[in-house]
Formats: structure tokens, C-alpha cells, sequence
């Protein structure tokens, strides 16, 4: 894996479509953010639930946070602000289900980054 490679997967995960668009790809640089950050803050407005590995917890909580914490930069700020998600909201799960799809689509779009990196797809 090179430095480039390597550089394009870290701004990936840290803001979602920043590998794409160092890589050149600014189309769907723009659309992958808007994709992720629209995601991600449907689900916090909500009152969807940020899982933390701080939190403790069984197998499926540490990957429901691995999931939450595959967002990047918007997690960490997310996480800073406060605490999130209103447990008695009728829409509690559904914000928390947006939030991990987040998550999990910015995990997706670094795996992509490192194809488009390292030439195994255009």
C-alpha cells in the first residue's frame, strides 16, 4: 500500500467523499458526503443514540459503536457536543438505525477509495 493509498482511505474515513475527491473523483466526492452527512444527521435530529465502546456492553453493542464510529469526523463532533438520543422517543431506533447506516456506508466508501487507489477499479 502506498503513501497515496494510504493518505486518500485516512481522509476518507475522517470526512466521507475527502478520499474521492483527493483521489480526483469530486462528483462522487460531493455526492458520498451528502449521502453520509445527510444520513447521519436525520439521525441524530431524530433523537437517534451515538453507541460507544466506552459504554460497555456485549458483542452486538461494540459493533453497533464500531458501526456509529465508521461516520469519522461526524461521530467525534457529534460525541463532543453531547449526549444524544432520547430513549423514550418513538423514534429512538429509527434515528439510531440511521446513524450506524452512516457509519457503516462511510466503512464502504474507504474500501472503495483503496480500489480507486491502487488501480483494481475506475
Amino acid at each position: 500500500m502506498t503513501n497515496r493509498t494510504f493518505a486518500a482511505m485516512l481522509a476518507a474515513y475522517l470526512i466521507p467523499g475527502a478520499g474521492h475527491f483527493y483521489l480526483g473523483f469530486r462528483g462522487r466526492a460531493v455526492a458520498f458526503f451528502t449521502i453520509v452527512a445527510v444520513l447521519f444527521t436525520i439521525g441524530i435530529a431524530i433523537d437517534g443514540g451515538l453507541y460507544s465502546p466506552l459504554q460497555g456492553g456485549g458483542l452486538l453493542h461494540i459493533l453497533a459503536a464500531l458501526g456509529s464510529m465508521g461516520s469519522g469526523a461526524l461521530f467525534f463532533i457529534a460525541a463532543g457536543i453531547g449526549p444524544h438520543g432520547d430513549l423514550t422517543s418513538i423514534t429512538y431506533e429509527y434515528g439510531t438505525a440511521f446513524i450506524i447506516s452512516a457509519g457503516l456506508m462511510n466503512l464502504l466508501l474507504v474500501l472503495d477509495t483503496f480500489d480507486l487507489a491502487e488501480g483494481r477499479k475506475v
